[in-house]
């Protein structure tokens, strides 16, 4: 199972699940919209590691974010959810 660093401490990411879901497990509350890549309202700056987004998502990404609504680690990843606290 992969791992969320963030300055909150880690996080297990159960497999499968889009990183919104295992954010909202371990009680953080992220705006969103869409839950499926469409808004973008849940951006999140990627600090280090890679995602994977199985459905390719319409919101602008640029490098060193990601949209938890819609994506997975690939592997452990740090966030900084600074922006969502």
């Amino acid at each position: 199972m992969a791992i969320i660093e963030s300055q909150h401490g880690p996080m297990q990411v159960r497999p499968g699940e889009a990183l919104l879901d295992t954010l909202e497990r371990h009680g953080h509350q992220l705006e969103y919209q869409c839950r499926s890549g469409y808004c973008g309202a849940c951006r999140t700056p990627l600090l280090a590691g890679k995602v994977h987004y199985p459905e390719p998502p319409l919101a602008f990404v640029e490098a060193g974010q990601c949209l938890p609504c819609c994506c997975r680690p690939v592997g452990d990843i740090t966030l900084d959810l600074s922006r969502h606290d």
